[in-house]
């Protein structure tokens, strides 16, 4: 029986940027532009997950995941750091349509006709986490341990260890960084100093 994730052998094939250990890709996942896209290790991408890599790239650090049904539209860069992950259904947009009706719409026109396009590359900081079905818009940087809570609209960038949730993000509350010694515990318990 065939696994449902590539092989090391196969990951080999599909002309990524790189890629570390224990990297987890679905069969059912589609990757656009793979040579721009660099994964660190123990990175895991779900099924009907969509990578869509520009010139800047999409780069995952370690311990990354992306659930099921995600889509990493990265025409202007998305950088996910270490520990960072995105829920089912949550869409990170670099680059989107200006809907005012002061600009032609969707990628067949040229620039010089859509006036109020906007773009901005996406950063997730270390332990920044993004929950279900939320849209990420572009230039937004999530600082480390940053938490977006499911049905969120993240428009402007978030600051460190602070939750958010609504549409569009407002603070809740602040984060727990118990999460920090969890993850000195658990590197030291495998022997990984990083």
């Amino acid at each position: 029986m065939i696994d449902s994730f590539y092989s090391r052998d196969e990951l080999a094939g599909l002309g990524l940027a790189g890629y570390g250990e224990d990297v987890r890709i679905s069969r059912k996942a589609s990757l656009y532009n793979p040579s721009r896209i660099r994964l660190g290790s123990h990175v895991r991408v779900d099924d009907f997950a969509v990578m869509t890599a520009g010139e800047p790239g999409i780069e995952l650090g370690s311990y990354v995941h992306i659930c099921c049904f995600c889509a990493l539209h990265g025409a202007s860069g998305i950088v996910m750091g270490d520990f960072t992950g995105l829920s089912a259904r949550t869409v990170l947009y670099s680059e989107t349509d200006d809907f005012t009706g002061e600009s032609l719409t969707f990628p067949f026109f040229p620039h010089r006709f859509k006036p109020g396009y906007r773009r901005g590359r996406i950063v997730l900081q270390r332990h920044a986490i993004v929950g279900t079905n939320c849209t990420v818009m572009p230039g937004v940087e999530l600082a480390e341990g940053a938490a977006i809570g499911a049905h969120t609209l993240v428009l402007h960038s978030c600051a460190p260890w602070t939750i958010y949730a609504g549409v569009p993000a407002r603070v809740l509350n602040g984060r727990s960084r118990t999460m920090l010694q969890l993850e000195r515990d658990y590197l030291a318990s495998i022997g990984d100093g990083a």
